[in-house]
């Protein structure tokens, strides 16, 4: 029976011998057509003059050798660094000490769950327009300010303070998703070690340190590698917030506004966006490789 089974697994093996590729086909049509594709051809854009409505030529270095004496592309990088810098530390720790909370199976736990989690899957257009309004000059949150005698403050008319604000609605946004990451890491830390180190006579924090803390640091290198890139590439909190002009002369557009303001229009440069593009890119993968690098530096 076995051998007669096997047999025909054979043959037909033998007789459709494309049939894994027909069930890979459009799994790998989708990711050729949206993903290979568009990258392959931002990699060739790159090096040519391309404009929105002319095909280009070739000229080599040149769009990347321009970007070294753009003042708008070092202001780019100097503020996408700075989301980094400011994001990623945030959405590291606080949705660890979230999921602390509300890890513990108490009554009413539920809601609170949903609620944190709420503005993940909220548009993030929506939640840009509602900060908007909270954080405007006539806004609740001036209105409130102006009321106990501080008076107004510019969250959207300062620029960095518009950074700022723009930060933490990233951060805002961002808590709940990584909390329900973090909430998975929990749940596989053994709770005997809590147990014994109650037992040792250490306190909450000793106990979060040199337990909670080493049992999820690969998630936590997870979090950090996920943000930064996010981070990095940021967009639609500081376009909506600060408006297509990046806020009081510009100062405040990150790399991917000024892909976009680049490279769209019937003018838009296309190469010279695409050539900002790829430093995008490299510099995320930059990102990545060394938070691993530092996670497996803390291994050895």
């Amino acid at each position: 029976m076995a051998l007669s089974t096997a047999s025909r697994v054979q043959r037909v093996r033998r007789q459709l011998p494309f049939s894994p590729w027909l069930f890979a086909a459009p799994g790998l049509l989708i990711t050729g057509v949206f993903i290979l594709y568009p990258f392959v051809s931002t990699l060739v854009n790159s090096f040519t003059d391309r404009r929105t409505l002319i095909p280009g030529k070739f000229v080599g270095l040149a769009n990347f050798r321009e970007l070294l004496h753009d003042d708008m592309f070092w202001i780019g990088l100097r503020n996408s660094t700075l989301y980094v810098v400011g994001v990623v530390p945030a959405l590291v720790v606080l949705p660890l000490l979230l999921a602390l909370l509300v890890q513990k199976n108490i009554p009413g736990i539920t809601f609170f769950r949903s609620a944190f989690y709420t503005p993940v899957v909220a548009s993030i257009v929506v939640v840009g327009l509602i900060w908007v309004w909270l954080l405007d000059e006539r806004g609740l949150v001036n209105s409130l300010l102006e009321t106990i005698g501080v008076g107004r403050v510019g969250f959207l008319s300062d620029q960095w303070l518009l950074l700022l604000s723009a930060m933490a609605v990233t951060v805002w946004k961002g808590l709940g998703y990584y909390m329900i990451i973090y909430l998975a890491a929990l749940a596989n830390v053994p709770r005997e070690l809590h147990e014994a180190a109650a037992v040792d006579g250490a306190g909450a924090v000793r106990r979060f340190l040199t337990v909670t803390v080493p049992a999820v640091r690969s998630t936590m290198v997870l979090v950090g590698a996920l943000s930064s890139v996010a981070a990095f590439k940021v967009f639609s909190e500081v376009y909506l917030m600060a408006g297509p002009s990046g806020g009081p002369a510009g100062e405040d557009t990150t790399l991917v506004m000024l892909v976009q303001r680049t490279g769209t229009g019937l003018t838009g440069r296309v190469g010279y966006a695409s050539a900002i593009s790829v430093v995008v890119f490299v510099v995320t993968v930059a990102l990545m490789l060394l938070v691993l690098r530092a996670d497996r530096r803390d291994e050895t």
